[in-house]
């Protein structure tokens, strides 16, 4: 019923205090459990409950008895332990322990449909408490956001030595786990924190993309255009023929060094080099105007 690790990337740990046991305290675990994680905001599929059936036998006659929900003394003179947990639709899990040689397929029948409508009874009176997890995670409990980044910015993340996420975790204050899939799980009780986090670690990876326009800054100036960062460690050519409408003959009368402009995206090539225009973003405006 627990969601998996793409939804809800939380390790769970359940502890459940028996005060007093005349019954069964793992299914009493089973369906306190199920309610604490709802509590807390784990996005269970559906809430758990679990009864304990029990059985006296005459192995003579054959005649025998099963007992829902049995008591410490039924249990310690009975002849079977048959624990149930499920939902309102099905088991989720079980256990038997019996004294007898054998059971019958009879007695399976009757204890199984004891404690489905055992279990059904218990979980209505667990949805009067509480019909469905919490919509948010408990306040005591860590964020964690995860991200997806590319496999071969794992690297950028992580830096020399690990320098680089100990410098985004020494920032923020957040816990980051990175998986060698490209997942990023980023754990801290500060919803800010973590968004802080998170936006260095997009900006570390990110890749550009065809079309799009970045405010990009001019590093090196050339006799064919200019290359220009449009984002952390990631430079593209505009070359002299995107500059600008008109021809260009000096690309330094057009721009400068350390001059921010916007720059389009227009051309990717497979070996990631990136082909920048300004003239492009030009003509949009000018068709804009019109």
């Amino acid at each position: 019923m627990i969601p998996g690790e793409e939804q809800f990337p939380y390790t769970i740990r359940v502890v459940s205090d028996i005060l007093e046991s005349n019954g069964s305290s793992s299914m009493a675990s089973v369906c306190g459990g199920s309610l604490a994680m709802m509590d807390a905001g784990v996005p269970l599929k559906n809430a758990v409950a679990g009864i304990a059936m029990g059985l006296v036998m005459d192995e003579n006659t054959g005649k025998y008895a099963v007992l829902s929900d049995i008591a410490g003394a039924e249990d310690h003179y009975g002849d079977m332990d048959f624990k149930v947990a499920g939902t309102a639709e099905g088991i989720t899990a079980l256990q038997m322990d019996i004294k007898v040689s054998g059971i019958t397929t009879d007695v399976m029948t009757k204890a199984l449909d004891q404690a489905r409508r055992g279990r059904l009874h218990i979980l209505g009176k667990m949805k009067e408490t509480l019909s469905a997890p919490r919509q948010n995670i408990s306040t005591f409990a860590p964020r964690i956001v995860t991200i997806r980044i590319p496999v071969d910015k794992i690297r950028d993340v992580i830096g020399p030595g690990g320098k680089m996420i100990r410098s985004i975790i020494e920032r923020t204050g957040v816990k980051i786990d990175v998986e060698d899939d490209g997942r990023v799980n980023v754990a801290s009780a500060d919803g800010d924190s973590a968004q802080k986090a998170i936006s260095i670690i997009q900006e570390l990876t990110a890749t550009p993309e065809l079309n799009k326009t970045y405010l990009g800054k001019v590093q090196r100036i050339t006799d064919f255009g200019a290359f220009v960062e449009i984002m952390p460690g990631t430079d593209g050519l505009l070359h002299v023929s995107e500059i600008a409408n008109h021809r260009v003959k000096d690309v330094r009368d057009e721009l400068k060094e350390g001059e921010q402009l916007l720059v389009k995206v227009i051309n990717i090539d497979p070996t990631g080099k990136v082909r920048l225009s300004r003239k492009a973003l030009l003509r949009e405006e000018a068709a804009n105007k019109g």
